[in-house]
Parts: C-alpha cells; sequence; structure tokens
C-alpha cells in the first residue's frame, strides 16, 4: 500500500484538494492559502484565499508540478472575496473549473469557469451559477454523462442560513436531537452553467434507515462533500467537521439516500479536513491536506494523499494518517 502521506508542493499553501485523472494523467486542484495576521472564527474568517493553482503527476510515483495560477478573485465580476475549495468536470467537450466564492453581497455562491485543457487558460461566467448557495462544491459526472453537482457546509458555509429556502442572516443549525443538514445535490446542464433540477438536501441515515442527527458529530455532515463510485454503488464521503473524521455513506442512487458506512481517514494535525478520491490504473487513491508544514496553523495547509483500500464487502479500510 502506499505510504506517499508528503506534502505534494512545499513553495506554496494548499488545501481542499479535488484530484481527477484526465487523458491517463492526475490533476489536482486545491485552494491557495494565503500567509496573514488575520484572526480565526467558526466563520472561517482566516481562510482569505484569493487565487487557484493547478497541481500535476504523471503517475502516482511521479513528481508533482504546479502550473501556476489558474484564476483569480479580481478576474471574476460577481466574487468579493474567500475563493474556497473548488472542482472540474470534464463535458461535452470542456473542461468546467467550479468554485465557490462571496458575492458582492458576502453570501456564498458557486461559480463556473470554462477552459478547452485541464491546465486552462479558464474562462469565468459573468455570474454565479443561480440556484447555488454556500460552499464546497463536488462536480460528478455519471457513466451516462449526467453531471451532479454536490454542495454545502455549516458554520463559515451558511448551509444552515438557507433552511427556509432563502438566505436568512440570523438562521441556526437544527439542535442536537434534530436531524443534521445535509449537502445539496442537483443535475447541472452539460455545459456547467446552470441548474437542471431543484436542488435537493440528500439524505443521510445510520444502517436502521433513521437521520443522522446533528448532535452525533462523529457521523454528521459538516461540510467537503465528494462523490465516487465503487462497483456500481455511490460513495457520498464528507467530514465531520468539529471531531476531524473524514468518513462516508453508500447508495444505489446519485440523490440516496446515504446509507453511513464508517470512517475513511482518522483526525490530521489542523482544523479542517476536506478530501477527493480517484482510481488511477486499478488502485484507488485518497488525496486530503493536513497542517504538517506550517506546523500545526489551520489556515496554512498542505496537500498530501495515500492509496486507499476496499474490503471484500465494499467498506472502506479506515486509515491512519500517521502510521508507518
Amino acid at each position: 500500500m502506499s505510504q506517499q502521506r508528503k506534502p505534494l508542493v512545499d513553495h506554496i499553501f494548499t488545501a481542499d484538494p479535488s484530484a481527477h485523472v484526465f487523458d491517463g494523467k492526475i490533476y489536482i486542484y486545491p485552494s491557495h492559502d494565503l500567509p496573514h495576521d488575520g484572526k480565526s472564527s467558526d466563520d472561517g474568517d482566516e481562510y482569505m484565499m484569493e487565487d487557484y493553482h493547478v497541481l500535476s503527476m504523471e503517475s502516482p510515483d511521479s513528481p508533482c508540478i504546479d502550473h501556476g495560477e489558474i484564476l483569480h478573485m479580481k478576474d471574476v465580476k460577481w466574487v468579493s472575496k474567500q475563493m474556497w475549495a473548488p472542482d472540474i468536470a470534464y463535458s461535452n467537450g470542456k473542461y468546467h473549473f467550479i468554485f465557490p466564492a462571496r458575492d458582492k453581497d458576502g453570501i456564498f455562491r458557486i461559480g463556473a469557469a470554462h477552459g478547452k485543457s485541464p491546465v486552462g487558460p479558464f474562462t469565468p461566467d459573468n455570474d454565479y451559477i443561480q440556484g447555488t448557495c454556500s460552499i464546497d462544491p463536488c462536480v460528478f459526472v455519471d457513466d451516462d454523462g449526467k453531471v451532479y453537482l454536490y454542495y454545502g457546509g455549516i458554520w463559515g458555509g451558511q448551509l444552515e442560513k438557507w433552511q427556509s429556502g432563502s438566505f436568512a442572516p440570523e438562521g441556526k443549525a437544527p439542535e442536537a436531537g434534530e436531524p443534521a443538514l445535509t449537502p445539496y445535490c442537483a443535475v447541472l446542464n452539460s455545459d456547467c452553467n446552470a441548474l437542471e433540477s431543484t436542488p435537493v438536501n440528500v439524505k443521510i441515515v445510520d444502517k436502521d434507515g433513521n437521520d443522522i442527527k446533528a448532535g452525533d458529530e462523529d457521523r454528521r455532515y459538516f461540510e467537503a462533500p465528494w462523490m465516487h463510485k465503487y462497483n456500481g454503488k455511490y460513495y457520498l464521503s464528507y467530514s465531520t467537521g468539529t471531531t476531524h473524521y473524514l468518513v462516508y455513506a453508500t447508495s444505489d442512487s446519485p440523490f440516496g439516500p446515504f446509507t453511513y458506512g464508517g470512517r475513511i481517514m482518522e483526525p490530521v494535525l489542523g482544523w479542517t479536513t476536506h478530501h477527493s478520491i480517484i482510481e488511477y490504473e486499478g488502485k484507488w487513491y485518497i488525496f486530503y491536506h493536513d497542517s504538517e508544514l506550517s506546523e500545526g496553523k489551520n489556515h496554512l495547509r498542505c496537500v498530501k494523499f495515500t492509496e486507499l483500500e476496499y474490503a471484500p464487502d465494499g467498506s472502506i479500510v479506515t486509515i491512519e494518517p500517521y502510521k508507518k
């Protein structure tokens, strides 16, 4: 089993990696942490990212190359600040870079930029994708070519402020005994610039079919949805936030309901946890981040990866990130 688990690059701080395989090569699309002396908060004020880079590897054993900046907030008309965790999809002959940021009113939205190459250049749309909100987009292209968008995060991600269907600045998260908030899912058009379906919150349940509760912080959804498919099953993985686990749930449908399956990874150094999962030449890998390079500073992170294993029953073998 691969034990890579070292920073892919160390000349910049990177986080929230979305990894994909295009034309036999691994491309990683992280957010870009910037050093500063600002204060931290539950709303993530310390994460003042302004641009995106793209990284690539010829194979899991190859050096990682930084192809440089592919998008900056000054180039996106609707953005005011905080370009957080992105993703990308190939659809209808183009690469569609999907990213969250605060609009001019301070509300998180999800936008798109488009290009003909995995490394850009990418041309952003003039406005965000109408009907979107919150953070952490994951764009999943199913076997039939249909494109699904998963997104949402509580606290700084503002997911709890949308429970009424419109933005409510004073919106609060559910009480401990109530069902936890879950990510939105919607179908994107093939050009990845508009929704084709109304966003719905996917359902995440335990093995008995009961909703995971908001107070169940070891299993409840917090942020960072990722979708992949293994042996015909849909695997929705996500971060639990406060307890720092990466966990997963499975379904026979991209819309769920998803049944909680277990932990993918034990906590890493640093507060946040965000990941992606890919298959490359018959092996599976998870890309994630920690704060090793900055010795624990939460807003200065570094992207890593390691091999992912499945048990014969399809369950994911839990990774201990610092175990040799």
